[in-house]
């Protein structure tokens, strides 16, 4: 080397080393949320959420998310353009800036790498196949129940999330809410003695088959409301603004809903019930549809048996046998005791005797905010969720073949093993449903 070229190296790294020592010497701002300011969790602490069809609960539970410290909404998907700009205008809202991305095919959002997980809240015809596709592309899903239109939909995704190691949760919030896991508790514990019969509400929305298509109506511009996205799997049918409109238009037609609308109560009550008989992983052996409904489509009540002989009656929400103690409510009874609770968060039970713990649970049973935070701290940690994707197919399963012995009008035998029923192609041949393409799963 030239001993010039040398000596005038050293002199330049040496005048570069003090103008950077200088820059590094100066005070450099970083804004204060990035710190964990105001309330929120360090940049590097927060996990970061996208929401696919964000409307009517899933507005609920997104307001619950926002309120988790260590959660950022930076991205919303929807068909409807003015969904897309509500969602916007309350996540720019709630952190003061103008970030929130709005994107009408999920695809696009799926592909943002820095987006961790994921609300899906569409209806229910895009629950499993949108959570699949957020598994694939590597996010965390929370996902609105029934998060499955059939028993093949319920066994491909929770296959789907383990093969993934994806964390996923399903939007059944009960399991966190105080007063269930109490009731649920005292099932558990033999405090009511030996178990033997559970009361499921699974009639909140009227289930009914519906096969008629609404009058057709002009397709609004794709940018507006993209038809065929919303219908997604679902077979095709011409436009109506109604199927678009809320949760109202779409839910009594069956091409849109999980075993005719059976499932938007059932996943809940039946999931309760599964847990309060020690029952996850498993469902009953038979199902059994019981007494003629008023004015319903079909039977209102189904009886179903478990193999260690308890029997689950899923039954109307309608006023007669239950304590009127708010929606969804579910009874467990023992041979020395029984307990009943519902959304008021208040508890019915005897002996009283019982009453012995703290019963005053204020967090009402539509509330999400305990079911977010187990959620996001299991994105952290990569535990399971109180409702993980395999709780979840058992539930699910169950509630499904009690919608098909409903829809056939008798009883039907199962075999939990192999979730399939015994003898009966028929009703085989209902738990799965062709998908239009191009969807797949």
């Amino acid at each position: 080397m030239n001993v010039k070229n040398s000596t005038m190296t050293r002199r330049r790294f040496l005048t570069t080393t003090a103008k950077a020592s200088a820059v590094l010497a100066a005070p450099v701002f970083v804004p204060g949320p990035a710190l964990g300011k105001d309330g929120r969790a360090a940049a590097s602490e927060r996990i970061t959420v996208g929401g696919i069809g964000i409307n009517s609960r899933g507005v609920a539970v997104l307001r619950d998310m926002l309120s988790q410290p260590d959660a950022q909404f930076l991205a919303i998907c929807d068909i409807r353009a003015d969904r897309r700009k509500a969602i916007k205008d309350m996540a720019d809202g709630k952190y003061g800036n103008k970030d929130c991305a709005t994107y009408r095919d999920l695809s696009e959002l799926l592909a943002r790498r820095d987006i961790d997980a994921v609300l899906i809240t569409t209806g229910d015809r895009w629950h499993a196949l949108g959570s699949v596709m957020a598994a694939k592309a590597g996010k965390d899903v929370y996902c609105e129940k029934p998060c499955s239109m059939t028993i093949g939909e319920s066994q491909i995704l929770a296959e789907t999330m383990r093969r993934y190691g994806r964390v996923f949760q399903v939007g059944t919030q009960r399991r966190s809410i105080g007063n269930f896991k109490f009731a649920i508790g005292l099932a558990r514990s033999g405090k009511l003695g030996k178990l033997h019969t559970l009361h499921a509400s699974i009639a909140y929305y009227r289930p009914q088959v519906v096969h008629d298509w609404l009058p057709a109506e002009p397709e609004p511009p794709k940018e507006m409301v993209d038809w065929d996205l919303w219908l997604g799997p679902a077979p095709w049918r011409p436009y109506n603004h109604e199927y678009v409109a809320g949760i109202g238009g779409w839910l009594c037609h069956f091409d849109f809903n999980a075993g005719g609308g059976f499932l938007n109560w059932a996943s809940h009550s039946v999931d309760l019930c599964q847990w309060a008989n020690q029952a996850d992983g498993t469902t009953p052996v038979e199902f059994e549809p019981v007494g003629a409904a008023r004015g319903y489509a079909a039977k209102r009540v189904v009886h179903a048996r478990y193999a260690n002989g308890v029997k689950l009656v899923m039954r109307s929400n309608d006023p007669d046998g239950w304590l009127n103690l708010g929606s969804l409510p579910v009874r467990f009874e023992g041979e020395e005791g029984w307990v009943e609770t519902g959304d008021s968060g208040k508890i019915a039970l005897h002996p009283e005797t019982l009453r012995t713990e703290r019963t005053d649970f204020t967090e009402e049973g539509i509330s999400a905010t305990s079911h977010a935070r187990n959620f996001f701290d299991c994105v952290k940690s990569r535990a399971q969720p109180v409702t993980n994707a395999d709780i979840a197919r058992s539930s699910h399963v169950a509630s499904h073949a009690a919608a098909i012995a409903w829809m056939l009008d008798r009883k039907v035998a199962f075999d939990p093993a192999k979730e399939a029923f015994i003898g009966d192609d028929e009703a085989n041949r209902m738990r799965t449903r062709a998908m239009r393409e191009p969807w797949h799963m």
